[in-house]
Protein backbone atom coordinates (compact mmCIF):
# COMPACT_ATOMS: atom_id res chain seq x y z
CA UNK A 1 0.00 0.00 0.00
CA UNK A 2 1.27 3.61 -1.33
CA UNK A 3 2.49 5.68 1.54
CA UNK A 4 -0.20 7.85 2.37
CA UNK A 5 0.85 12.08 1.32
CA UNK A 6 0.05 14.09 5.48
CA UNK A 7 -1.85 17.13 4.62
CA UNK A 8 -0.31 19.50 6.22
CA UNK A 9 -2.57 21.38 9.20
CA UNK A 10 -1.80 23.88 12.00
CA UNK A 11 -4.00 23.92 15.13
CA UNK A 12 -3.52 27.18 16.78
CA UNK A 13 -4.43 25.92 20.35
CA UNK A 14 -5.23 27.65 23.75
CA UNK A 15 -3.93 25.79 26.49
CA UNK A 16 -5.56 27.83 29.49
CA UNK A 17 -4.44 29.33 32.50
CA UNK A 18 -2.45 26.39 33.75
CA UNK A 19 -4.23 23.68 35.19
CA UNK A 20 -4.58 21.01 32.49
CA UNK A 21 -7.93 19.77 33.07
CA UNK A 22 -9.08 23.25 31.66
CA UNK A 23 -8.66 22.39 28.30
CA UNK A 24 -11.57 21.81 26.21
CA UNK A 25 -12.62 18.68 24.67
CA UNK A 26 -11.89 19.54 21.39
CA UNK A 27 -8.42 20.93 22.17
CA UNK A 28 -7.83 17.26 23.65
CA UNK A 29 -8.95 15.48 21.01
CA UNK A 30 -6.79 17.30 18.38
CA UNK A 31 -3.94 16.52 20.84
CA UNK A 32 -4.54 12.97 20.80
CA UNK A 33 -3.47 13.02 17.17
CA UNK A 34 -1.04 15.65 16.49
CA UNK A 35 2.40 14.76 14.66
CA UNK A 36 4.18 17.93 16.06
CA UNK A 37 3.55 20.09 19.12
CA UNK A 38 5.30 23.66 19.18
CA UNK A 39 4.76 24.62 22.80
CA UNK A 40 5.38 27.76 24.97
CA UNK A 41 6.52 28.27 28.57
CA UNK A 42 2.90 28.70 29.86
CA UNK A 43 1.71 26.09 28.57
CA UNK A 44 1.21 22.67 31.20
CA UNK A 45 3.77 20.25 29.88
CA UNK A 46 1.44 17.79 31.37
CA UNK A 47 -0.67 17.93 28.30
CA UNK A 48 2.20 16.94 26.14
CA UNK A 49 1.03 13.29 27.68
CA UNK A 50 -1.89 13.37 25.76
CA UNK A 51 -0.31 13.00 21.91
CA UNK A 52 0.42 10.19 20.47
CA UNK A 53 4.01 7.89 21.60
CA UNK A 54 5.80 9.48 18.01
CA UNK A 55 4.72 12.86 18.38
CA UNK A 56 7.26 15.33 18.17
CA UNK A 57 7.53 17.46 21.38
CA UNK A 58 9.59 20.77 20.46
CA UNK A 59 9.43 24.01 23.16
CA UNK A 60 9.37 27.26 21.41
CA UNK A 61 8.96 29.63 24.28
CA UNK A 62 9.34 32.91 25.36
CA UNK A 63 10.17 34.06 28.76
CA UNK A 64 9.81 37.14 30.04
CA UNK A 65 12.71 39.34 30.09
CA UNK A 66 14.66 36.48 29.36
CA UNK A 67 15.92 33.65 26.80
CA UNK A 68 13.09 33.24 23.66
CA UNK A 69 12.62 31.49 20.67
CA UNK A 70 12.76 34.41 17.72
CA UNK A 71 9.17 34.50 15.70
CA UNK A 72 10.68 34.18 13.06
CA UNK A 73 12.05 30.65 14.35
CA UNK A 74 8.44 29.11 15.00
CA UNK A 75 7.49 29.74 11.88
CA UNK A 76 9.69 28.21 10.17
CA UNK A 77 9.33 25.53 12.49
CA UNK A 78 5.66 25.41 11.57
CA UNK A 79 6.60 25.26 7.72
CA UNK A 80 9.01 22.44 7.79
CA UNK A 81 7.07 20.68 10.21
CA UNK A 82 3.66 20.47 8.77
CA UNK A 83 4.53 19.87 5.10
CA UNK A 84 7.06 17.25 6.83
CA UNK A 85 4.47 15.73 9.47
CA UNK A 86 1.04 16.45 8.64
CA UNK A 87 -0.86 18.05 12.17
CA UNK A 88 1.11 20.80 13.74
CA UNK A 89 -0.22 22.28 17.37
CA UNK A 90 0.89 25.41 18.39
CA UNK A 91 0.26 24.96 22.34
CA UNK A 92 -0.01 28.86 23.80
CA UNK A 93 -0.61 29.25 27.07
CA UNK A 94 -4.50 30.88 27.78
CA UNK A 95 -6.34 32.08 24.72
CA UNK A 96 -4.29 32.28 21.88
CA UNK A 97 -5.90 35.37 19.82
CA UNK A 98 -5.35 37.71 23.52
CA UNK A 99 -1.97 38.62 23.19
CA UNK A 100 -0.43 35.71 22.18
CA UNK A 101 0.42 36.59 18.73
CA UNK A 102 -1.20 33.14 16.99
CA UNK A 103 -3.25 34.98 14.78
CA UNK A 104 0.57 36.19 12.98
CA UNK A 105 0.91 32.37 13.04
CA UNK A 106 -2.30 31.46 11.39
CA UNK A 107 -2.04 34.22 8.95
CA UNK A 108 2.01 33.40 7.67
CA UNK A 109 0.76 29.57 7.50
CA UNK A 110 -2.31 30.39 5.21
CA UNK A 111 -0.07 32.63 3.27
CA UNK A 112 2.06 29.04 2.38
CA UNK A 113 -1.05 26.71 1.69
CA UNK A 114 -1.64 25.57 5.04
CA UNK A 115 -4.82 24.62 6.76
CA UNK A 116 -5.29 26.10 9.82
CA UNK A 117 -7.54 26.01 12.94
CA UNK A 118 -8.17 28.06 16.08
CA UNK A 119 -9.43 26.11 19.21
CA UNK A 120 -9.79 28.83 22.17
CA UNK A 121 -8.19 28.58 26.04
CA UNK A 122 -9.21 30.02 28.63
CA UNK A 123 -7.24 33.37 29.53
CA UNK A 124 -5.44 34.47 32.58
CA UNK A 125 -7.84 36.75 33.67
CA UNK A 126 -10.85 34.56 33.73
CA UNK A 127 -8.71 32.49 36.65
CA UNK A 128 -8.98 35.23 38.42
CA UNK A 129 -12.42 33.85 39.85
CA UNK A 130 -9.96 31.36 41.70
CA UNK A 131 -9.40 34.10 44.16
CA UNK A 132 -13.06 35.16 43.98
CA UNK A 133 -12.84 38.21 42.09
CA UNK A 134 -15.48 38.22 39.32
CA UNK A 135 -14.80 40.45 36.07
CA UNK A 136 -18.07 41.89 36.19
CA UNK A 137 -20.97 42.41 38.60
CA UNK A 138 -24.19 43.96 38.27
CA UNK A 139 -24.41 47.62 39.60
CA UNK A 140 -20.23 47.21 40.19
CA UNK A 141 -18.39 46.95 37.00
CA UNK A 142 -20.47 47.36 33.54
CA UNK A 143 -17.90 45.53 31.68
CA UNK A 144 -14.18 44.48 31.59
CA UNK A 145 -10.52 46.28 29.65
CA UNK A 146 -7.96 44.03 28.82
CA UNK A 147 -4.92 46.16 28.50
CA UNK A 148 -1.17 44.76 27.47
CA UNK A 149 1.18 46.19 29.98
CA UNK A 150 3.63 46.50 27.55
CA UNK A 151 3.41 47.38 23.70
CA UNK A 152 6.09 46.51 21.52
CA UNK A 153 7.45 48.95 21.93
CA UNK A 154 8.26 48.65 25.48
CA UNK A 155 6.27 52.06 26.75
CA UNK A 156 2.77 51.15 29.09
CA UNK A 157 -0.41 51.33 26.55
CA UNK A 158 -1.95 54.29 26.53
CA UNK A 159 -5.79 52.57 27.14
CA UNK A 160 -4.69 52.23 30.95
CA UNK A 161 -5.63 55.83 31.01
CA UNK A 162 -8.91 55.58 28.59
CA UNK A 163 -9.93 52.77 31.13
CA UNK A 164 -9.67 54.50 34.16
CA UNK A 165 -12.37 56.76 32.79
CA UNK A 166 -15.06 54.01 33.09
CA UNK A 167 -16.42 51.54 35.74
CA UNK A 168 -15.07 49.13 33.89
CA UNK A 169 -12.58 46.05 35.76
CA UNK A 170 -9.16 46.54 34.03
CA UNK A 171 -7.07 43.50 33.34
CA UNK A 172 -3.23 44.18 32.88
CA UNK A 173 -1.39 41.43 31.01
CA UNK A 174 2.66 41.22 31.14
CA UNK A 175 2.57 44.62 33.31
CA UNK A 176 4.40 43.31 36.29
CA UNK A 177 7.82 45.36 35.52
CA UNK A 178 5.14 48.39 35.01
CA UNK A 179 3.91 48.24 38.13
CA UNK A 180 5.38 51.83 39.19
CA UNK A 181 3.96 53.19 36.21
CA UNK A 182 0.73 51.46 36.32
CA UNK A 183 0.68 52.81 40.05
CA UNK A 184 1.57 56.42 39.40
CA UNK A 185 -0.95 56.58 37.01
CA UNK A 186 -3.83 55.77 38.86
CA UNK A 187 -2.80 58.22 41.68
CA UNK A 188 -1.95 61.27 39.20
CA UNK A 189 -5.58 60.15 38.18
CA UNK A 190 -6.80 60.66 41.82
CA UNK A 191 -8.01 56.73 41.77
CA UNK A 192 -4.78 55.65 43.98
CA UNK A 193 -7.48 53.84 46.28
CA UNK A 194 -9.02 51.86 43.50
CA UNK A 195 -8.47 48.07 44.83
CA UNK A 196 -6.14 46.07 42.68
CA UNK A 197 -5.47 42.27 43.36
CA UNK A 198 -2.01 40.36 41.91
CA UNK A 199 -2.44 36.66 40.74
CA UNK A 200 0.21 34.85 40.20
CA UNK A 201 0.30 30.85 38.49
CA UNK A 202 -3.61 31.53 38.64
CA UNK A 203 -5.65 27.81 38.64
CA UNK A 204 -2.26 25.70 39.75
CA UNK A 205 -1.31 24.35 43.16
CA UNK A 206 1.22 26.88 43.58
CA UNK A 207 -0.81 29.74 42.75
CA UNK A 208 -0.37 32.87 44.48
CA UNK A 209 -1.94 36.28 44.98
CA UNK A 210 -2.37 39.85 47.18
CA UNK A 211 -4.95 42.13 47.27
CA UNK A 212 -5.02 45.91 48.62
CA UNK A 213 -4.88 49.33 46.88
CA UNK A 214 -3.22 50.50 43.58
CA UNK A 215 -1.06 53.09 44.78
CA UNK A 216 0.76 50.30 46.91
CA UNK A 217 0.90 48.49 43.75
CA UNK A 218 5.03 48.01 43.42
CA UNK A 219 5.45 47.27 47.24
CA UNK A 220 2.28 44.53 47.68
CA UNK A 221 4.77 42.49 44.82
CA UNK A 222 7.50 43.17 46.56
CA UNK A 223 6.23 42.26 49.76
CA UNK A 224 4.31 39.02 48.68
CA UNK A 225 7.26 37.97 46.45
CA UNK A 226 4.74 38.27 43.35
CA UNK A 227 6.15 37.56 39.81
CA UNK A 228 5.63 36.84 36.29
CA UNK A 229 3.43 34.87 34.84
CA UNK A 230 0.65 37.18 36.61
CA UNK A 231 -1.67 39.22 35.57
CA UNK A 232 -2.74 42.25 37.63
CA UNK A 233 -6.86 43.33 37.73
CA UNK A 234 -8.09 46.65 39.52
CA UNK A 235 -11.28 47.50 40.05
CA UNK A 236 -14.04 47.42 42.70
CA UNK A 237 -14.80 43.75 41.74
CA UNK A 238 -12.37 43.28 43.88
CA UNK A 239 -14.23 44.87 47.23
CA UNK A 240 -16.93 42.58 46.39
CA UNK A 241 -18.69 39.78 48.27
CA UNK A 242 -22.28 38.10 49.14
CA UNK A 243 -23.34 39.88 51.62
CA UNK A 244 -20.76 43.04 51.59
CA UNK A 245 -17.39 43.93 51.15
CA UNK A 246 -14.99 41.58 51.28
CA UNK A 247 -12.71 41.27 54.03
CA UNK A 248 -9.43 40.50 52.22
CA UNK A 249 -5.68 40.62 53.65
CA UNK A 250 -3.36 43.46 52.55
CA UNK A 251 -0.65 45.25 53.35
Amino acid sequence: MPHQKKIPELYVMGAGPGDPELITVKAFKVLQKADVVLYDNLANIELLDITKEDCEKIYVGKRPYGDYTPQERIHELILEKAHSKGIVVRLKGGDPYIFGRGFEEVLFAREHGIKTHYIPGITSMQASGFEDIPLTHRAVSEGVWAITGTKKDGSLSKDLRLSMQSNATVIVYMGMKKAPEIAAVYVQEGKGDMPVAIIQHASLPHQKSAVGRVKDLPELINTHKLTYPAIIVIGWVIDVQAGGTNQRSTL
